[in-house]
Protein backbone atom coordinates (compact mmCIF):
# COMPACT_ATOMS: atom_id res chain seq x y z
CA UNK A 1 0.00 0.00 0.00
CA UNK A 2 1.23 3.56 -0.67
CA UNK A 3 2.53 5.42 2.36
CA UNK A 4 -0.08 7.76 3.84
CA UNK A 5 0.84 11.43 3.58
CA UNK A 6 1.08 13.41 6.83
CA UNK A 7 -1.87 15.78 7.16
CA UNK A 8 -1.97 19.18 8.86
CA UNK A 9 -5.07 21.07 9.99
CA UNK A 10 -6.18 23.72 7.47
CA UNK A 11 -4.99 27.31 7.81
CA UNK A 12 -6.66 30.49 6.73
CA UNK A 13 -4.42 32.36 4.28
CA UNK A 14 -4.54 36.02 3.40
CA UNK A 15 -5.09 36.94 -0.23
CA UNK A 16 -2.10 36.96 -2.56
CA UNK A 17 -2.34 40.75 -2.77
CA UNK A 18 -2.21 41.11 1.04
CA UNK A 19 0.69 38.67 1.30
CA UNK A 20 2.60 40.45 -1.47
CA UNK A 21 2.20 43.75 0.38
CA UNK A 22 3.55 42.09 3.53
CA UNK A 23 6.49 40.70 1.57
CA UNK A 24 7.39 44.09 0.09
CA UNK A 25 7.14 45.68 3.54
CA UNK A 26 9.48 43.12 5.13
CA UNK A 27 12.74 44.95 5.98
CA UNK A 28 15.10 42.59 4.19
CA UNK A 29 13.29 42.52 0.84
CA UNK A 30 12.50 46.25 1.01
CA UNK A 31 16.21 46.98 1.45
CA UNK A 32 17.17 44.54 -1.30
CA UNK A 33 14.80 46.28 -3.73
CA UNK A 34 16.27 49.70 -2.88
CA UNK A 35 19.79 48.40 -3.45
CA UNK A 36 18.78 46.77 -6.75
CA UNK A 37 17.53 50.14 -8.00
CA UNK A 38 20.70 51.79 -6.69
CA UNK A 39 22.73 49.36 -8.83
CA UNK A 40 20.83 50.19 -12.02
CA UNK A 41 23.78 52.05 -13.57
CA UNK A 42 26.25 49.37 -12.49
CA UNK A 43 28.39 48.87 -9.39
CA UNK A 44 31.85 47.29 -9.14
CA UNK A 45 31.82 44.08 -7.11
CA UNK A 46 34.02 41.11 -6.38
CA UNK A 47 33.60 37.85 -8.24
CA UNK A 48 30.46 36.37 -6.67
CA UNK A 49 28.92 39.76 -5.97
CA UNK A 50 30.44 41.07 -2.71
CA UNK A 51 30.50 44.86 -2.47
CA UNK A 52 33.81 46.72 -2.02
CA UNK A 53 34.22 48.68 1.19
CA UNK A 54 33.35 52.01 -0.41
CA UNK A 55 30.18 50.75 -2.10
CA UNK A 56 29.15 48.92 1.08
CA UNK A 57 29.43 52.18 3.00
CA UNK A 58 27.38 53.93 0.30
CA UNK A 59 24.76 51.17 0.45
CA UNK A 60 24.60 51.48 4.24
CA UNK A 61 24.04 55.22 3.94
CA UNK A 62 21.36 54.71 1.29
CA UNK A 63 19.49 52.38 3.63
CA UNK A 64 19.85 54.90 6.48
CA UNK A 65 21.67 52.35 8.64
CA UNK A 66 24.86 54.28 9.44
CA UNK A 67 23.67 54.95 12.99
CA UNK A 68 23.41 51.22 13.70
CA UNK A 69 26.60 49.38 14.64
CA UNK A 70 25.30 46.42 12.62
CA UNK A 71 24.30 48.67 9.73
CA UNK A 72 27.02 47.44 7.32
CA UNK A 73 26.06 43.83 8.12
CA UNK A 74 22.37 44.52 7.41
CA UNK A 75 23.30 46.28 4.17
CA UNK A 76 25.48 43.33 3.12
CA UNK A 77 22.69 40.87 3.91
CA UNK A 78 20.19 42.89 1.87
CA UNK A 79 22.66 43.08 -1.03
CA UNK A 80 23.24 39.34 -0.91
CA UNK A 81 19.47 38.74 -0.96
CA UNK A 82 19.21 40.97 -4.04
CA UNK A 83 21.89 38.86 -5.72
CA UNK A 84 20.37 35.53 -4.66
CA UNK A 85 16.88 36.42 -5.89
CA UNK A 86 17.92 37.92 -9.24
CA UNK A 87 17.02 41.49 -8.29
CA UNK A 88 20.70 42.14 -9.01
CA UNK A 89 22.72 40.40 -11.72
CA UNK A 90 26.49 39.94 -11.67
CA UNK A 91 28.52 40.15 -14.87
CA UNK A 92 31.71 38.25 -14.17
CA UNK A 93 34.97 39.30 -15.86
CA UNK A 94 36.37 37.01 -18.53
CA UNK A 95 38.23 34.09 -16.92
CA UNK A 96 36.64 34.55 -13.50
CA UNK A 97 36.60 31.40 -11.38
CA UNK A 98 33.09 31.95 -9.98
CA UNK A 99 31.72 32.67 -6.57
CA UNK A 100 33.95 33.50 -3.66
CA UNK A 101 31.79 32.44 -0.73
CA UNK A 102 34.20 33.84 1.84
CA UNK A 103 32.89 37.33 1.17
CA UNK A 104 29.19 36.53 0.68
CA UNK A 105 27.96 38.39 3.70
CA UNK A 106 30.68 40.54 5.21
CA UNK A 107 31.46 42.56 2.11
CA UNK A 108 35.16 42.35 2.92
CA UNK A 109 37.91 42.96 0.36
CA UNK A 110 40.78 40.52 -0.02
CA UNK A 111 44.17 41.72 -1.12
CA UNK A 112 44.06 39.95 -4.47
CA UNK A 113 40.48 40.96 -5.21
CA UNK A 114 40.34 43.61 -7.93
CA UNK A 115 36.50 44.00 -7.87
CA UNK A 116 36.40 43.65 -11.63
CA UNK A 117 32.88 42.18 -11.80
CA UNK A 118 29.92 44.49 -12.37
CA UNK A 119 26.51 44.36 -10.66
CA UNK A 120 23.41 45.78 -12.35
CA UNK A 121 19.66 45.62 -11.77
CA UNK A 122 18.27 42.20 -12.70
CA UNK A 123 15.17 41.19 -14.63
CA UNK A 124 13.39 40.21 -11.41
CA UNK A 125 13.37 43.85 -10.30
CA UNK A 126 10.82 44.62 -13.01
CA UNK A 127 8.44 42.03 -11.53
CA UNK A 128 8.41 43.92 -8.25
CA UNK A 129 6.61 46.87 -9.83
CA UNK A 130 5.11 45.42 -13.02
CA UNK A 131 4.37 41.82 -12.04
CA UNK A 132 1.44 40.43 -10.08
CA UNK A 133 1.26 39.41 -6.42
CA UNK A 134 2.35 35.86 -7.30
CA UNK A 135 5.54 37.18 -8.91
CA UNK A 136 6.37 39.13 -5.76
CA UNK A 137 5.68 36.12 -3.55
CA UNK A 138 7.90 33.87 -5.65
CA UNK A 139 10.77 36.35 -5.33
CA UNK A 140 10.16 36.61 -1.58
CA UNK A 141 10.06 32.81 -1.20
CA UNK A 142 13.37 32.45 -3.07
CA UNK A 143 14.93 34.95 -0.70
CA UNK A 144 13.41 33.33 2.35
CA UNK A 145 14.86 29.96 1.37
CA UNK A 146 18.39 31.39 1.20
CA UNK A 147 18.03 33.08 4.60
CA UNK A 148 16.59 29.88 6.10
CA UNK A 149 19.61 27.96 4.82
CA UNK A 150 21.91 30.57 6.40
CA UNK A 151 19.98 30.34 9.68
CA UNK A 152 20.57 26.57 9.82
CA UNK A 153 24.31 27.00 9.12
CA UNK A 154 26.91 27.26 11.90
CA UNK A 155 28.40 30.59 12.94
CA UNK A 156 31.11 31.86 10.58
CA UNK A 157 33.59 32.24 13.45
CA UNK A 158 33.01 28.59 14.41
CA UNK A 159 33.67 27.54 10.81
CA UNK A 160 36.90 29.54 10.65
CA UNK A 161 38.14 27.93 13.84
CA UNK A 162 37.67 24.43 12.42
CA UNK A 163 39.35 24.91 9.05
CA UNK A 164 42.54 22.86 8.97
CA UNK A 165 45.89 24.01 7.59
CA UNK A 166 45.03 22.24 4.34
CA UNK A 167 41.94 24.42 4.00
CA UNK A 168 39.46 21.61 4.63
CA UNK A 169 36.52 21.98 7.02
CA UNK A 170 36.40 19.46 9.88
CA UNK A 171 32.63 18.89 10.34
CA UNK A 172 33.19 16.42 13.18
CA UNK A 173 35.10 18.98 15.23
CA UNK A 174 32.46 21.57 14.40
CA UNK A 175 29.77 19.31 15.96
CA UNK A 176 27.27 20.32 13.29
CA UNK A 177 25.04 18.06 11.24
CA UNK A 178 23.48 20.10 8.43
CA UNK A 179 20.53 17.72 7.95
CA UNK A 180 19.73 17.55 11.66
CA UNK A 181 20.01 21.32 12.05
CA UNK A 182 17.69 21.95 9.09
CA UNK A 183 15.19 19.36 10.39
CA UNK A 184 15.23 20.95 13.85
CA UNK A 185 14.50 24.41 12.48
CA UNK A 186 11.79 23.01 10.18
CA UNK A 187 10.29 21.26 13.21
CA UNK A 188 10.22 24.48 15.21
CA UNK A 189 8.50 26.33 12.37
CA UNK A 190 6.13 23.38 12.00
CA UNK A 191 5.14 23.66 15.68
CA UNK A 192 4.41 27.37 15.25
CA UNK A 193 2.37 26.56 12.13
CA UNK A 194 0.40 23.86 13.94
CA UNK A 195 -0.42 26.27 16.76
CA UNK A 196 -1.73 28.77 14.20
CA UNK A 197 -3.84 26.11 12.49
CA UNK A 198 -5.35 24.70 15.67
CA UNK A 199 -6.16 27.98 17.40
CA UNK A 200 -6.17 31.18 15.37
CA UNK A 201 -6.86 33.35 18.42
CA UNK A 202 -4.04 31.83 20.48
CA UNK A 203 -1.69 32.22 17.50
CA UNK A 204 -2.03 36.01 17.61
CA UNK A 205 -0.14 35.95 20.92
CA UNK A 206 3.62 35.27 20.77
CA UNK A 207 5.02 31.99 22.09
CA UNK A 208 7.71 32.10 24.81
CA UNK A 209 11.00 30.79 23.42
CA UNK A 210 11.54 28.37 26.37
CA UNK A 211 8.17 26.70 25.65
CA UNK A 212 8.96 26.41 21.95
CA UNK A 213 12.40 24.90 22.59
CA UNK A 214 10.97 22.51 25.19
CA UNK A 215 8.31 21.32 22.72
CA UNK A 216 11.11 20.05 20.49
CA UNK A 217 13.28 18.45 23.18
CA UNK A 218 11.34 17.38 26.28
CA UNK A 219 9.70 13.95 25.75
CA UNK A 220 5.89 14.04 26.05
CA UNK A 221 5.86 11.34 28.73
CA UNK A 222 8.46 13.11 30.92
CA UNK A 223 6.82 14.66 34.01
CA UNK A 224 9.92 16.46 35.29
CA UNK A 225 12.76 17.34 32.89
CA UNK A 226 16.21 16.15 33.93
CA UNK A 227 19.19 18.49 34.24
CA UNK A 228 20.56 17.15 30.94
CA UNK A 229 17.26 17.86 29.18
CA UNK A 230 17.13 21.37 30.66
CA UNK A 231 20.67 21.99 29.42
CA UNK A 232 19.61 20.89 25.93
CA UNK A 233 16.66 23.27 26.09
CA UNK A 234 18.96 26.12 27.11
CA UNK A 235 21.36 25.37 24.24
CA UNK A 236 18.43 25.21 21.81
CA UNK A 237 17.15 28.57 23.05
CA UNK A 238 20.50 30.21 22.32
CA UNK A 239 20.54 28.66 18.85
CA UNK A 240 16.94 29.65 18.14
CA UNK A 241 17.59 33.17 19.37
CA UNK A 242 20.31 33.57 16.73
CA UNK A 243 18.13 31.97 14.05
CA UNK A 244 15.03 34.05 14.74
CA UNK A 245 17.10 37.25 14.80
CA UNK A 246 18.22 36.33 11.28
CA UNK A 247 14.73 35.30 10.08
CA UNK A 248 12.75 38.22 11.55
CA UNK A 249 13.79 40.76 8.86
CA UNK A 250 12.37 38.46 6.18
CA UNK A 251 8.88 38.97 7.62
CA UNK A 252 8.53 35.27 8.47
CA UNK A 253 8.21 35.86 12.22
CA UNK A 254 7.73 38.62 14.71
CA UNK A 255 10.46 38.14 17.29
CA UNK A 256 11.41 39.72 20.59
CA UNK A 257 14.99 38.53 21.22
CA UNK A 258 16.35 37.08 24.45
CA UNK A 259 17.56 39.77 26.85
CA UNK A 260 21.34 39.95 26.35
CA UNK A 261 21.77 40.13 30.15
CA UNK A 262 20.42 36.56 30.44
CA UNK A 263 22.99 35.04 28.06
CA UNK A 264 26.19 33.91 29.73
CA UNK A 265 29.29 32.11 28.47
CA UNK A 266 29.85 28.58 29.82
CA UNK A 267 32.88 26.70 28.49
CA UNK A 268 32.99 29.03 25.51
CA UNK A 269 29.33 28.45 24.60
CA UNK A 270 26.27 30.58 25.18
CA UNK A 271 23.78 29.54 27.89
CA UNK A 272 20.53 31.11 29.01
CA UNK A 273 20.66 32.04 32.68
CA UNK A 274 17.66 30.26 34.20
CA UNK A 275 15.76 31.24 37.39
CA UNK A 276 16.78 29.02 40.30
CA UNK A 277 13.30 28.63 41.79
CA UNK A 278 9.73 28.38 40.55
CA UNK A 279 8.87 31.57 42.45
CA UNK A 280 11.76 33.39 40.77
CA UNK A 281 10.50 32.19 37.39
CA UNK A 282 6.99 33.35 38.24
CA UNK A 283 8.33 36.77 39.24
CA UNK A 284 10.49 36.98 36.10
CA UNK A 285 9.17 38.67 32.98
CA UNK A 286 8.91 35.70 30.61
CA UNK A 287 9.29 37.99 27.59
CA UNK A 288 12.94 38.50 28.58
CA UNK A 289 13.53 34.90 27.43
CA UNK A 290 12.36 35.63 23.90
CA UNK A 291 8.90 35.70 22.29
CA UNK A 292 8.07 34.58 18.74
CA UNK A 293 5.01 34.50 16.50
CA UNK A 294 4.57 33.22 12.95
CA UNK A 295 3.21 36.03 10.76
CA UNK A 296 0.55 35.48 8.06
CA UNK A 297 3.41 35.65 5.56
CA UNK A 298 5.22 33.03 7.64
CA UNK A 299 2.18 30.75 7.58
CA UNK A 300 2.17 31.04 3.78
CA UNK A 301 5.89 30.22 3.56
CA UNK A 302 5.87 27.25 5.96
CA UNK A 303 2.85 25.80 4.17
CA UNK A 304 4.65 26.13 0.82
CA UNK A 305 7.62 24.18 2.26
CA UNK A 306 5.30 21.50 3.65
CA UNK A 307 3.59 21.03 0.31
CA UNK A 308 6.98 20.63 -1.38
CA UNK A 309 7.88 18.00 1.23
CA UNK A 310 4.76 15.99 0.39
CA UNK A 311 2.78 16.97 3.49
CA UNK A 312 -0.96 17.49 3.07
CA UNK A 313 -1.32 21.09 4.27
CA UNK A 314 -4.77 22.31 3.25
CA UNK A 315 -5.92 25.92 3.24
CA UNK A 316 -9.40 27.16 3.98
CA UNK A 317 -11.19 27.40 0.64
CA UNK A 318 -9.65 24.29 -0.88
CA UNK A 319 -13.03 22.52 -0.70
CA UNK A 320 -15.12 25.33 -2.20
CA UNK A 321 -15.43 23.56 -5.58
CA UNK A 322 -15.66 20.02 -4.18
CA UNK A 323 -18.83 17.97 -3.80
CA UNK A 324 -20.90 18.01 -0.62
CA UNK A 325 -19.78 14.45 0.20
CA UNK A 326 -16.14 15.55 0.36
CA UNK A 327 -17.05 18.63 2.40
CA UNK A 328 -19.04 16.66 4.98
CA UNK A 329 -16.25 14.10 5.36
CA UNK A 330 -13.58 16.78 5.85
CA UNK A 331 -15.21 19.37 8.14
CA UNK A 332 -15.31 17.25 11.34
CA UNK A 333 -11.50 17.17 11.31
CA UNK A 334 -11.19 20.96 11.07
CA UNK A 335 -10.83 23.29 14.07
CA UNK A 336 -14.17 25.09 14.58
CA UNK A 337 -13.24 28.52 13.11
CA UNK A 338 -11.67 26.90 10.05
CA UNK A 339 -14.66 24.57 9.61
CA UNK A 340 -17.09 27.48 9.64
CA UNK A 341 -14.96 29.51 7.23
CA UNK A 342 -14.65 26.50 4.89
CA UNK A 343 -18.41 25.91 4.97
CA UNK A 344 -19.11 29.58 4.28
CA UNK A 345 -16.83 29.58 1.24
CA UNK A 346 -18.45 26.36 -0.04
CA UNK A 347 -21.94 27.83 0.38
CA UNK A 348 -20.91 31.08 -1.35
CA UNK A 349 -20.39 29.18 -4.63
CA UNK A 350 -24.02 27.93 -4.68
CA UNK A 351 -27.52 29.23 -4.15
CA UNK A 352 -28.97 28.31 -0.72
CA UNK A 353 -31.48 25.91 -2.28
CA UNK A 354 -28.84 24.20 -4.45
CA UNK A 355 -26.46 23.92 -1.50
CA UNK A 356 -29.12 22.49 0.81
CA UNK A 357 -30.22 19.90 -1.74
CA UNK A 358 -26.62 18.79 -2.35
CA UNK A 359 -25.82 18.61 1.38
CA UNK A 360 -28.95 16.60 2.19
CA UNK A 361 -28.24 14.09 -0.58
CA UNK A 362 -24.71 13.56 0.75
CA UNK A 363 -25.95 13.13 4.33
CA UNK A 364 -27.96 9.96 3.68
CA UNK A 365 -26.69 6.51 4.59
CA UNK A 366 -26.54 3.80 7.25
CA UNK A 367 -22.75 3.44 7.29
CA UNK A 368 -20.67 4.05 10.41
CA UNK A 369 -19.77 7.61 9.41
CA UNK A 370 -23.30 8.65 8.43
CA UNK A 371 -24.39 10.11 11.83
CA UNK A 372 -21.41 12.48 11.90
CA UNK A 373 -22.09 13.41 8.26
CA UNK A 374 -25.66 14.34 9.16
CA UNK A 375 -24.57 16.38 12.17
CA UNK A 376 -22.09 18.24 9.97
CA UNK A 377 -24.81 18.70 7.36
CA UNK A 378 -27.09 20.20 10.00
CA UNK A 379 -24.33 22.57 11.21
CA UNK A 380 -23.59 23.66 7.64
CA UNK A 381 -27.27 24.16 6.84
CA UNK A 382 -27.52 26.49 9.83
CA UNK A 383 -25.42 28.96 7.81
CA UNK A 384 -27.93 29.06 4.94
CA UNK A 385 -30.79 31.54 4.61
CA UNK A 386 -34.57 31.12 4.18
CA UNK A 387 -34.11 30.52 0.44
CA UNK A 388 -33.12 26.94 1.32
CA UNK A 389 -36.61 26.12 2.67
CA UNK A 390 -37.91 24.23 -0.43
CA UNK A 391 -35.04 21.73 -0.27
CA UNK A 392 -35.69 21.07 3.44
CA UNK A 393 -39.42 20.56 2.90
CA UNK A 394 -38.67 17.93 0.26
CA UNK A 395 -37.15 15.57 2.86
CA UNK A 396 -39.67 15.88 5.71
CA UNK A 397 -40.76 12.26 5.23
CA UNK A 398 -37.21 10.92 4.80
CA UNK A 399 -36.17 8.57 7.61
CA UNK A 400 -32.58 9.85 7.61
CA UNK A 401 -33.26 13.54 7.06
CA UNK A 402 -36.79 14.33 8.24
CA UNK A 403 -35.71 15.06 11.79
CA UNK A 404 -32.86 17.43 11.00
CA UNK A 405 -35.04 19.14 8.36
CA UNK A 406 -37.65 19.90 11.03
CA UNK A 407 -34.94 21.29 13.32
CA UNK A 408 -33.78 23.66 10.59
CA UNK A 409 -37.34 24.77 9.71
CA UNK A 410 -38.15 25.40 13.37
CA UNK A 411 -34.95 27.40 13.93
CA UNK A 412 -35.82 29.55 10.93
CA UNK A 413 -39.36 30.20 12.17
CA UNK A 414 -41.09 28.44 9.27
CA UNK A 415 -44.82 27.85 9.84
CA UNK A 416 -46.89 24.83 8.86
CA UNK A 417 -44.28 22.15 9.63
CA UNK A 418 -45.91 18.78 10.54
CA UNK A 419 -45.03 17.31 13.93
CA UNK A 420 -42.55 14.40 13.77
CA UNK A 421 -43.62 10.92 14.77
CA UNK A 422 -42.31 9.44 18.02
CA UNK A 423 -40.28 6.99 15.95
CA UNK A 424 -38.58 9.86 14.07
CA UNK A 425 -37.82 11.70 17.32
CA UNK A 426 -36.11 8.66 18.83
CA UNK A 427 -34.26 7.90 15.60
CA UNK A 428 -32.92 11.49 15.44
CA UNK A 429 -31.91 11.30 19.11
CA UNK A 430 -29.89 8.12 18.57
CA UNK A 431 -28.39 9.54 15.38
CA UNK A 432 -27.33 12.74 17.16
CA UNK A 433 -25.78 10.87 20.09
CA UNK A 434 -23.91 8.57 17.68
CA UNK A 435 -22.51 11.63 15.89
CA UNK A 436 -21.41 13.20 19.18
CA UNK A 437 -19.68 9.96 20.18
CA UNK A 438 -17.86 9.84 16.85
CA UNK A 439 -16.68 13.44 17.06
CA UNK A 440 -15.94 13.93 20.77
CA UNK A 441 -15.99 10.52 22.47
CA UNK A 442 -17.11 10.41 26.11
CA UNK A 443 -16.96 14.16 26.58
CA UNK A 444 -18.41 16.26 29.41
CA UNK A 445 -20.84 17.82 26.93
CA UNK A 446 -22.13 14.40 25.91
CA UNK A 447 -22.45 13.40 29.57
CA UNK A 448 -24.69 16.45 30.18
CA UNK A 449 -26.73 15.67 27.07
CA UNK A 450 -27.30 12.07 28.19
CA UNK A 451 -28.34 13.13 31.67
CA UNK A 452 -30.75 15.73 30.28
CA UNK A 453 -32.39 13.22 27.93
CA UNK A 454 -32.97 10.63 30.64
CA UNK A 455 -34.13 13.16 33.22
CA UNK A 456 -36.58 14.63 30.70
CA UNK A 457 -38.13 11.27 29.87
CA UNK A 458 -38.24 8.66 32.63
CA UNK A 459 -39.23 5.95 30.13
CA UNK A 460 -36.54 6.76 27.56
CA UNK A 461 -34.87 3.33 27.67
CA UNK A 462 -38.21 1.49 27.35
CA UNK A 463 -38.51 2.83 23.80
CA UNK A 464 -34.92 3.57 22.78
CA UNK A 465 -33.82 -0.06 22.39
CA UNK A 466 -36.47 -0.55 19.66
CA UNK A 467 -35.05 2.23 17.45
CA UNK A 468 -34.12 0.86 14.02
CA UNK A 469 -30.73 2.57 13.81
CA UNK A 470 -27.38 0.78 13.25
CA UNK A 471 -25.82 2.61 16.24
CA UNK A 472 -28.64 2.04 18.76
CA UNK A 473 -26.81 -0.56 20.88
CA UNK A 474 -23.53 1.40 20.88
CA UNK A 475 -25.34 4.60 21.90
CA UNK A 476 -27.17 2.87 24.77
CA UNK A 477 -23.90 1.33 26.00
CA UNK A 478 -22.32 4.79 25.99
CA UNK A 479 -25.26 6.17 27.95
CA UNK A 480 -24.66 3.45 30.53
CA UNK A 481 -21.04 4.60 30.86
CA UNK A 482 -21.86 8.28 31.00
CA UNK A 483 -24.95 8.61 33.21
CA UNK A 484 -23.93 9.36 36.80
CA UNK A 485 -27.00 7.66 38.33
CA UNK A 486 -26.34 3.95 38.89
CA UNK A 487 -29.99 2.95 38.36
CA UNK A 488 -30.24 4.85 35.06
CA UNK A 489 -26.87 3.46 33.94
CA UNK A 490 -28.08 -0.08 34.64
CA UNK A 491 -31.25 0.55 32.64
CA UNK A 492 -29.15 1.80 29.74
CA UNK A 493 -27.00 -1.34 29.76
CA UNK A 494 -30.10 -3.56 29.84
CA UNK A 495 -31.57 -1.62 26.92
CA UNK A 496 -28.30 -2.02 25.00
CA UNK A 497 -28.46 -5.80 25.55
CA UNK A 498 -32.06 -5.87 24.23
CA UNK A 499 -31.02 -3.83 21.18
CA UNK A 500 -28.21 -6.25 20.36
CA UNK A 501 -30.50 -9.25 20.84
CA UNK A 502 -33.08 -7.65 18.58
CA UNK A 503 -30.50 -6.98 15.92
Amino acid sequence: MPEERPTMPPVRLRTDAELARDALAAPLLARAVRLARWAEQGKPVASGGALPEGELREATELLELMGDEDGPLYAAQAWQLAVDTGLVEIEEPAGADGDDDSDRVNGGESAEDEFSAVATSGEELGLITEGGPRDVLEIWLDGFETVLADAAAPDLSDIAAQISESGELDLDALDWNPEEEAEFLDGVLGNLYLLTALDEEAATAPVPLPALAASMIVPEDMDEPTDDILEEVSEAMVRLDDQFRLLAPTGLVEYQPVDEALIQEVDGEGRIQEPETAQELEDEDVSRYGMVRLTPLGVYAVRARMLEAGIDAPAVGDLADQGADILLDALPGHPEPAARAEAEQWLARRTPEEAARELLAAARGDDEDAPLRRLTCQQTLSLTGPEAEPALREVLDDRHLGGLARVWLAENGVAGVPEPSEEMVFWLTVDTLAAQLASEGDSAELRDLVRGLVDQSGSFFDSAWRVDHPATADVLEAMGRLHPDKKAAKEARKAAFKARSRA
